[in-house]
């Protein structure tokens, strides 16, 4: 367990408030943009406004906060008996804050407030990209919507099938049913652009992410270090033996491997630790095994 300090508390605090102004800029895309051009999207943002045009919309719809906390509710409490409780402080505050937030300037944004609602192109470019660079905030300090996570977690319990293949089924089935409420296959089409906007401004954003790096660390305090390193960045190290050349003095060098990041993450507990260290980060091309991807062969 980490012990509560300044530090940590001001860091805490920080990455809330990132998730927060993260989490209102993609309630803003989807409700003061995407929503007043009639359009519809995916994931469970999409289901909502799905639910919120089928019945009614303006005229006594149901509301998105209601819809979103519902069905992200009803996925939490399956995804506990499947998984077990899983789910940080970060995710539920994430489902929580979101759904307040479209609720929220659902009721607050005037109709047609940036006077886009005619045009559906440039509501879904500019909605699409909103939305992303609003989810990156979040994802980057840690925080999540629930919704499609969740899913995919379900799904992995049983099968390895890779995050995206679900974030796209999702998508698929949720736009396509907006055919059947009334929308016209112009919105379909639409709502495809907004996912596609998304998807490709959060990959460009959130592209260091994905990539790992490994950190070769020379120091005195390399057990204080090691621990430092499991409990605060949950990541494993490799310890290995070494011997200084010039020295002729043997020494300890530890191997982490962990995604780009949280390089910067390693660089202030290293520095906690021990402010002289040595330390060398390499690009590692692919990382397999637990935390990482799964290895993938064909055939036999």
């Amino acid at each position: 367990m980490v012990a509560l300090t300044g530090k940590n508390l001001a860091r805490a605090i920080k990455e809330y408030i990132f998730i927060t102004v993260g989490l209102f800029m993609y309630a803003f895309g989807w409700v003061g943009v995407i929503m007043q051009a009639e359009i519809v999207g995916g994931g469970v943002s999409g289901m909502s406004v799905l639910l919120y045009y089928a019945t009614g919309g303006e005229n006594g719809g149901i509301p998105l906060v209601l819809s979103m906390l519902a069905i992200n509710g009803i996925l939490i409490i399956i995804a506990s008996f499947i998984i077990g409780f899983k789910f940080s402080a970060k995710t539920i505050y994430g489902v929580v804050l979101l759904a307040f937030a479209m609720g929220l300037l659902q009721q607050v944004i005037p109709p047609d407030m940036l006077g886009l609602g005619s045009d559906k192109l440039l509501s879904a470019i500019l909605g699409g990209a909103m939305a992303a660079i609003g989810i990156s905030i979040c994802f980057t300090q840690g925080g999540s919507t629930g919704g499609t996570d969740i899913i995919a977690m379900i799904i992995n319990k049983y099968r390895p099938v890779s995050y995206g293949r679900v974030l796209m089924t999702c998508d698929f089935l949720v736009i396509g049913l907006s055919y059947f409420i009334g929308n016209g296959i112009s919105t379909v089409i639409y709502s495809y652009v907004v996912v596609g906007i998304t998807g490709y401004t959060v990959d460009a954003i959130m592209a260091g992410n994905k990539q790992s790096s490994q950190l070769l660390i020379i120091s005195k305090e390399f057990e204080k270090i090691a621990a430092r390193v499991v409990e605060d960045a949950n990541r494993g190290v490799t310890l290995l033996d070494g011997q200084g050349w010039y020295s002729k003095k043997p020494m300890k060098v530890l191997m982490v491997v962990c995604r780009k990041s949280e390089t910067s993450t390693l660089f202030r507990i290293i520095k906690e630790c021990d402010p002289e260290a040595f330390i060398t980060v390499g690009s590692v091309m692919g990382v397999y095994g637990q935390g990482f991807d799964q290895l993938r062969t064909r055939g036999k």
